[in-house]
């Protein structure tokens, strides 16, 4: 395994596990299939764990196996503090110490304030005391470093990275996002202070390899067969000295062997300028597809009317991009095989979502766009049988 240094940091493993993803059993994680693929990540080198207060199930699963491998003191747990609920400074205790039950550890070693989107949430936070309450934390070992997660565009990145001595921060980019969210900009300025960069999203949620345009995947075999999708958005980053780690929801143990692969052979600056120039040309053909810049996070979530939002948009990308009976198909099966409905027509425009995307999407005009493509006579007839059915169980 490769590493990276930043001053005053130990060396991070260039790759990280992204633990959003861990590999499910029905809504549970796996945890035997967990287990297995942490211990090889952990045997590989790999030694920072991403997790987060609202991620379901995913803090009490990493704290259960770190202690039943006993590889504490081998790795980086960062996990993320919700801001966004907290209205005390007695709760941020209680979320920290509840943090700390589920990851069954006495300190965090990279802890996050999740999404955080601008100085003025910021000040809301030093109002209740944060400022202090890190320091106590720090001063006690319970937290190491601390940093902050953020979805936004660069101006609001640079402006937040500026408000607090930061000893880290956190992301979304990847070869599509090379001008938006923070950016290269953001990217390069957090490095010239240097403040390690933790690069999240690096596949966009997948669809830089699952739901490319045919157009593009051809392309990529074109140019370079034996090199996958997945590999080019992964060196890309790899070749960017300012990148520190890159996070990546490994799901599967061929997925994690894959990622190993390119993290111990991945240099700096190895691509050529004729592979820039590529991977912009597949930016390219990428946008004229996309209709909704959705990377399926499920920040959104849940819906006050029961909208799989996500689900919804990933139906409609892939109506377009692949074409429209394979996303007819997902859409049927995200909404409609459902004993409570999800649809795109049941969102009645509250706008509680809005605030919630990292995006920035205006989802109820999306999901607008969603209903009109596939709520047609025959969705409806479907969605009657299905509710027949579910009547006489």
């Amino acid at each position: 395994m490769q590493y990276r240094q930043v001053a005053n940091h130990s060396p991070l493993s260039i790759l990280g596990f992204g633990c959003m993803r861990f590999p499910k059993n029905g809504t549970k994680v796996d945890l035997a299939e967990t287990e297995r693929e942490i211990r090889r990540a952990v045997d590989s080198g790999v030694n920072y764990f991403d997790a987060a207060y609202t991620y379901p199930g995913i803090e009490e699963a990493l704290g259960t196996i770190i202690e039943r491998i006993g590889c504490r003191d081998k790795i980086n747990i960062a996990t993320k503090l919700p801001h966004y609920l907290i209205k005390s400074r007695e709760e941020l205790d209680k979320y920290f110490n509840t943090e700390l039950e589920r990851l069954k550890t006495d300190h965090i070693d990279y802890y996050l304030m999740h999404m955080l989107p601008d100085t003025d949430v910021w000040n809301r936070l030093k109002k209740m005391g944060i400022e202090e309450w890190i320091e106590e934390k720090k001063a006690a070992g319970q937290i190491g470093k601390i940093g902050f997660s953020y979805h936004g565009n660069s101006v609001s990145f640079c402006q937040v990275l500026d408000c607090y001595n930061w000893d880290f921060c956190q992301i979304q980019y990847n070869y599509m996002d090379e001008n938006t969210q923070a950016g290269r900009t953001g990217l390069q300025y957090a490095a010239a202070r240097n403040i390690p960069v933790i690069i999240m999203e690096p596949l966009r949620g997948g669809r830089l390899v699952s739901h490319l345009p045919k157009k593009a995947a051809a392309e990529f075999k074109k140019y370079a067969p034996d090199i996958s999708p997945a590999e080019w958005a992964f060196r890309w980053l790899y070749s960017q000295p300012e990148v520190t780690v890159v996070l990546s929801g490994m799901n599967s143990i061929t997925m994690l062997e894959e990622n190993l692969r390119i993290a111990n052979t991945a240099r700096i600056g190895e691509l050529t300028e004729d592979d820039h120039e590529f991977l912009r040309e597949i930016r390219d053909i990428i946008n004229e597809k996309m209709k909704v810049p959705c990377t399926g996070c499920g920040y959104c979530m849940p819906c006050a009317s029961d909208v799989d939002i996500p689900g919804c948009f990933n139906a409609y990308n892939i109506g377009h991009t692949d074409n429209y009976y394979q996303g007819y198909k997902a859409y049927i099966m995200c909404t409609v095989l459902r004993s409570k409905k999800s649809g795109a027509d049941k969102c009645v425009r509250c706008g509680r979502c809005l605030p919630r995307c990292p995006q920035g999407i205006n989802i109820p005009e999306q999901l607008a766009h969603v209903n009109k493509y596939y709520g047609n006579f025959i969705c409806r007839f479907i969605d009657w049988i299905i509710g027949r059915m579910y009547k006489y169980q």
